[in-house]
């Protein structure tokens, strides 16, 4: 029987975030996309829009139309942004909004688990839209419990992302709630953008601030910002040290890496994404070859 050689010779993998390309896109289409810009696998976004939360109650007939794509591009789906709970936080007071912030959470890693995503990426809040004080961080921790006993029993693992937000902007402060919940099951997932915005307001560097993550990292977010900004920096326009930041994330051994950027009604965004891969391949393959 002939065996099938499927594994790439490179050391790490490069995702691509969904939201760079239109949304009217379908499946396949994304999924081709991803590959032409020189992507490994796609990161899907579950965002708090009734669009996007309402994919976590697609039926089983529209999950296997995404399975026949993957199967088709041989581009996988890795890894989800599980935004959602911006709108409804885990650590959220209210009873209404703490069952839906959990009900959330459980038909994501059940979505995960179905699709072989492995790792959802948490936003770092115990509330977002409200003012937060030590009920909302007891409450989140509370749930975070909750979530990662739900995680445990799909082999699905959480990784918590850097915010733009004081609750959760430094590695550092994602390893308080690590270490409170003890499992392998939650980890982080930095974004390299935010931590070198936060690196501007602590004066702690973004090299020291991820050593403090040593054997929790399982991901991270290639962002480009620039001070107070977050979002949609074009690369190679902003302040973040990739090189110097995925040399120091090597070491921690950590091998995937997903490039965050946005479309943003763009004629030209085809072109936007596919230098996106190229920008981002040439900064990993500085480290990693």
């Amino acid at each position: 029987m002939e065996r099938m050689h499927t594994m790439d010779n490179k050391a790490y993998r490069l995702g691509m975030y969904e939201k760079s390309m239109p949304k009217e896109l379908s499946w396949q289409e994304k999924l081709i996309i991803c590959k032409e810009s020189g992507f490994d696998w796609l990161e899907i976004s579950i965002d708090e829009t009734d669009d996007k939360l309402a994919r976590l109650d697609w039926s089983q007939e529209e999950r296997n139309v995404i399975k026949q794509a993957i199967i088709k591009t041989g581009v996988p789906i890795h890894t989800m942004c599980l935004s959602g709970h911006r709108k409804y936080p885990l650590g959220d007071l209210d009873p209404d909004t703490e069952s839906r912030s959990l009900e959330i959470m459980e038909k994501a890693i059940y979505l995960a688990q179905d699709l072989g995503i492995r790792i959802i990426q948490l936003a770092g809040y115990d509330v977002y839209y409200k003012e937060g004080n030590k009920d909302t961080k007891n409450q989140f921790i509370k749930n975070l419990h909750i979530a990662t006993k739900m995680a445990a029993k799909y082999g699905v693992v959480m990784g918590f992302e850097t915010m733009e937000t004081p609750f959760m902007d430094t590695v550092e402060k994602a390893m308080e709630y690590v270490s409170v919940i003890d499992s392998p099951y939650l980890q982080i997932y930095p974004d390299i953008g935010n931590l070198t915005n936060a690196e501007k307001i602590y004066r702690v560097s973004v090299i020291d601030d991820i050593k403090k993550g040593k054997g929790h990292i399982v991901a991270t977010h290639l962002k480009e910002t620039v001070p107070g900004k977050y979002r949609e920096i074009p690369f190679g326009t902003g302040h973040t040290e990739f090189v110097q930041d995925i040399r120091c994330l090597k070491d921690m051994g950590v091998r995937m890496f997903t490039g965050e950027f946005w479309y943003t009604g763009e004629e030209n965004w085809r072109d936007i994404c596919k230098h996106a891969g190229s920008f981002l391949r040439d900064k990993l393959n500085q480290v990693f070859e």
